[in-house]
C-alpha cells in the first residue's frame, strides 16, 4: 500500500491566513513552495498581528532572496532580521519524504 503525501497542510479558516497560506505555497518553484510554505505551516498559528504583517511583507520579496536568507547565504535587510529569520534558518519545518 502506498501512502499519499500532501506537501501542503489544509487551508486555515481565517481569510487573511488563507491568503497568506496561498501566497506562501504558490511561489513559482517547488523548492520555494516547500521552504516558504512549510515555514508558514509550522509557525503561523503562533503569530500575532506583527508577525503576520512581517511575513506578508516578506512574501513581496524575491524567492531567491528569501531562500538565501533562510540558508544563511546572505543577511536579510534590517526590516526582516530577527526571530522570524532565525526560525526560518533552522529549516526544521521542511518535511523530508523517503
Amino acid at each position: 500500500m502506498m501512502l499519499e503525501f500532501h506537501y501542503m497542510a489544509s487551508m486555515p479558516a481565517d481569510p487573511d491566513l488563507k491568503r497568506l497560506a496561498w501566497r506562501a505555497h504558490h511561489r513559482g518553484t517547488k523548492e520555494a513552495d516547500l521552504l516558504i510554505g512549510g515555514f508558514f505551516d509550522a509557525h503561523h498559528e503562533s503569530w500575532g498581528a506583527e508577525e503576520r504583517t512581517s511575513f506578508e511583507a516578506m512574501l513581496d520579496e524575491q524567492d531567491v532572496d528569501i531562500m538565501a536568507w533562510a540558508h544563511g547565504v546572505c543577511e536579510p535587510p534590517p526590516r526582516f532580521s530577527g526571530p522570524m529569520i532565525e526560525a526560518m534558518r533552522k529549516l526544521d519545518y521542511i518535511r523530508i519524504v523517503p
